[in-house]
């Protein structure tokens, strides 16, 4: 669908859910502003340079080349919109929600409000962020009423960075709205960007429904997580037993351990559900605080594993020097936001190790402080007393670590020789 370039949209935010967003609406035909506060990341935008996996520099020259996408931190270039789009990061401060970014984002957006527009909050938030947060300071701001004089909305973001399969345009998309009036305006837009969009009732719906999918994920990976502790003990292999399990065509959901959990939601988005309920309700998520637990010290075991690993071959992690295969939080990703490979990395420097790490997409300006960056060659795995694989790229060749399988120890299950020790 092409769409009226007179509409022009602003999109807060140029981040791993603003770009794409943006790329998606000068795609369609939309006049759009990328707003940014970050100065150095709209230099790179302007000069056509990328930091995010799912927007090439290909794409983003053609998008510059069309005329109608300005990357900008001017907020002046605002003026004039007709809709708007907050995808600005909702991080945690000791434990409790930190919305300053949307609160700045709509306090900027309400002096360039006028009668019509539409006002749309992405960014993942608590239930009642957008009823009692968002609308009031832009109502403030304008002198305008929201459901009367313009249209607001909340539409959680589902981008999974690096997906090859599922991305902006084929995710179902939720769509809400303060009024019925609000959620025809949202769902208007989105269905131009978008094959499909899920009206729900409210915009409180819409905010649990985002924190209800990241913790079903974040509550199964503690599962197996605590499974594989439990079956390294018991002598039991757990990607057999998850194998097994995912030959059941109902009623089970294979999910896989690992080092931890990284990445813009799963550390984050199922705290502001615990955080909510306690202080709406006075009450605990048992089962977001049991998983937090658990995925938190995840990187602890995979560090005391490398010293069982290491005590058995009479070698003490101090002095000892472990490759590191992988710091981004997931395969074939540059994201190195919240990573376990990152903590791991830190608490074995605290040890003593010798650190050399192998990531060709993570910047180096993302790796922590004790860690060489080094490529994948022969001479380092071969040099290394451990191998231990934290990511699995499937740019790595895998082959040279299976020559090497007696001093490998992979978290991943990517390698499946028989010396090799797995999580």
């Amino acid at each position: 669908m092409i769409v009226n370039s007179s509409h022009r949209v602003v999109i807060v935010g140029q981040g791993y859910v603003g770009l794409p967003l943006a790329m998606r609406a000068v795609a369609v035909g939309f006049d759009v502003v990328g707003f940014d506060t970050d100065k150095n990341r709209i230099d790179l935008l302007g000069r056509a340079t990328t930091f995010i996996d799912d927007v090439g520099d290909a794409e983003l020259a053609a998008a510059l080349a069309t005329g109608r996408y300005l990357p900008t931190s001017d907020h002046t270039a605002m003026a004039g919109f007709d809709t708007a789009v907050v995808c600005v990061p909702t991080p945690l401060r000791d434990g409790a929600p930190d919305l300053d970014c949307i609160e700045e984002a709509a306090r900027t957006l309400a002096g360039h409000l006028r009668p019509g527009c539409c006002v749309i909050l992405e960014s993942t938030t608590y239930p009642g962020t957008t009823d009692e947060i968002f609308t009031p300071i832009l109502e403030a701001g304008s002198g305008l009423r929201a459901g009367e004089d313009f249209t607001v909305g909340y539409s959680p973001e589902r981008i999974d960075p690096g997906n090859p399969t599922w991305h902006l345009q084929n995710t179902p998309k939720i769509v809400s709205g303060v009024d019925e009036g609000s959620l025809r305006a949202v769902q208007a837009f989105y269905d131009q960007l978008v094959e499909r969009t899920v009206p729900v009732p409210g915009t409180r719906e819409a905010e649990l429904t985002k924190l209800l999918e990241n913790t079903f994920r974040h509550v199964n990976i503690a599962l197996v997580n605590e499974l594989a502790m439990y079956c390294h003990g018991l002598g039991v292999d757990v990607w057999s037993v998850i194998d097994a399990a995912a030959s059941k065509p109902f009623g089970f959901m294979r999910f896989t351990p690992g080092p931890g959990v990284g990445g813009h939601c799963l550390p984050i988005d199922p705290s502001y559900l615990s955080w909510q309920v306690r202080r709406s309700l006075g009450r605990t998520f048992r089962f977001v605080d049991i998983a937090n637990d658990i995925n938190d010290h995840m990187p602890d075991y995979v560090v005391a594993r490398v010293v069982e690993h290491l005590n058995r071959r009479r070698k003490a992690v101090c002095g000892s020097r472990v490759l590191l295969a992988g710091l981004s939080y997931k395969p074939n990703s540059c994201d190195a936001r919240h990573s376990p490979a990152m903590e791991v990395a830190k608490r074995l420097h605290e040890l003593g190790a010798e650190l050399l790490a192998v990531d060709p997409l993570v910047d180096e300006a993302d790796v922590p402080v004790g860690v060489t960056v080094v490529p994948w060659l022969p001479e380092h795995v071969e040099e290394a007393d451990l191998v231990l694989v934290l990511t699995d790229h499937d740019t790595f060749d895998w082959s040279l670590l299976e020559r090497h399988a007696d001093r490998v120890f992979d978290t991943r299950n990517r390698l499946r020789t028989g010396e090799v020790e797995r999580l």
